[in-house]
């Protein structure tokens, strides 16, 4: 009865925060269709209908928990990037390893927008598209700052910067996805992978030195 009535007296946003949590996990775990408001509740410590009163119906709450875990991932790169004058190539591998930080430790919240979100169809998969564009639109800022500081305005266009951006976002996702598979690889070594990569080529557009085919 004691432990009943200090649970019923914790404040609700602690209340709601235990079973966002408890949702994330088992999202993760089981995907969607599989995962039951039970087993939610039994993680969360508390009864099935106080998470339906507190966070509504089970396309609610997961619907919560993909908004949730994407603002968490944005704050999390943006705080990387919060000192907007350091060089380019300094901004970009804070980002990068703050994503990849950030991933590596929260998984099931990685699980849930990169796999479940996007396999469950709509209206979950607009949620994660409106994070990855949020995240692209975040990267266009600096590959566009990047390229003014190098060139002015002009000779990269806006539609460079945006598909450089897409491109960026695409690789990181997909090697986050291959470092969370792959026992070992740390947050550090995947965004220098990534960095490696993407860094050469930036650094050559900003040397108006391009590829062509031919």
């Amino acid at each position: 009865m004691a432990d009943g009535a200090r649970a019923r007296r914790l404040p609700r946003a602690v209340r709601e925060r235990q079973m966002t949590d408890a949702a994330v996990r088992c999202f993760a775990r089981h995907g969607y269709q599989a995962a039951s408001m039970d087993e939610i509740a039994e993680l969360a410590g508390a009864s099935k209908p106080l998470v339906y009163l507190y966070l509504g119906s089970k396309e609610e709450l997961f619907t919560a928990c993909i908004r949730r875990e994407a603002g968490a991932l944005l704050a999390a790169v943006a705080a990387g990037v919060e000192d907007r004058s350091r060089p380019a190539d300094e901004q970009l591998w804070a980002g990068l390893l703050a994503f990849f930080t950030h991933v590596a430790d929260h998984p099931d919240a990685w699980v849930v927008l990169s796999r479940r979100a996007w396999t469950q169809g709509e209206p979950f998969a607009a949620e994660a598209a409106r994070m990855r564009e949020e995240i692209a639109a975040f990267v266009a800022g600096l590959i566009g700052e990047a390229a003014r500081e190098a060139h002015g305005e002009g000779e990269i266009t806006g539609r460079d910067v945006t598909a450089l951006a897409q491109a960026l976002v695409g690789a990181a996702e997909s090697l986050a996805d291959w470092a969370a598979g792959t026992p070992g690889t740390t947050a550090k070594e995947a965004a220098a992978t990534l960095m490696n990569f993407a860094w050469a080529g930036l650094g050559n557009l900003m040397k108006s030195e391009r590829w062509s085919p031919r």
